[in-house]
């Protein structure tokens, strides 16, 4: 039982600030090092054209924002590439249902996926490429099939 009521805990946590996900993120630089990828750069802010999509908003009726920050862009390439925690974005594989709050929980991760999907349609339309990388395919165990699937949507360009 928590000895702080949900309005004052509530206010607590709204003000922690998420990091991102520099571990995922550098181990994805340790794997453009390794296969002589270069030309990239990191959160890059893009615009979206201003949209009345009815993909712009969640199933909960939350607008989507008209911007995106990938975590990677290659920008002479027109790609994206995205680093996506298997948490946050309910992987298949990985994905398990947190016991308490589920019905919030679940909210939120579907939101989440909602918002990768528009995001990524409103960049296919402008003409960027986007790629999706999981967390869980930077394991050790599926680096090296990783790397080579990047090295070859890269070059591909």
């Amino acid at each position: 039982m928590d000895r702080i009521s949900k309005i004052r805990r509530s206010a607590i946590m709204s003000r922690i600030r998420g990091r991102g996900n520099e571990r995922t993120e550098k181990n994805i630089i340790d794997l453009f090092r390794h296969i002589g990828v270069k030309g990239w750069r990191r959160h890059v802010t893009i615009h979206f054209p201003k949209s009345s999509s009815p993909k712009s908003k969640s199933s909960d009726e939350i607008v989507f924002k008209s911007k995106v920050r990938p975590d990677f862009i290659f920008p002479k390439l027109k790609i994206t590439l995205f680093v996506d925690g298997c948490f946050w974005h309910g992987c298949p594989k990985c994905y398990r249902l947190p016991k308490s709050r589920k019905k919030f929980w679940s909210m939120k991760i579907q939101r989440n996926r909602e918002r990768d999907r528009f995001q990524s349609y409103s960049l296919r339309r402008m003409g960027w490429r986007v790629i999706r990388v999981r967390e869980c395919s930077l394991l050790p165990k599926r680096a090296e099939a990783t790397a080579k699937r990047l090295k070859r949507l890269i070059s591909s360009q």
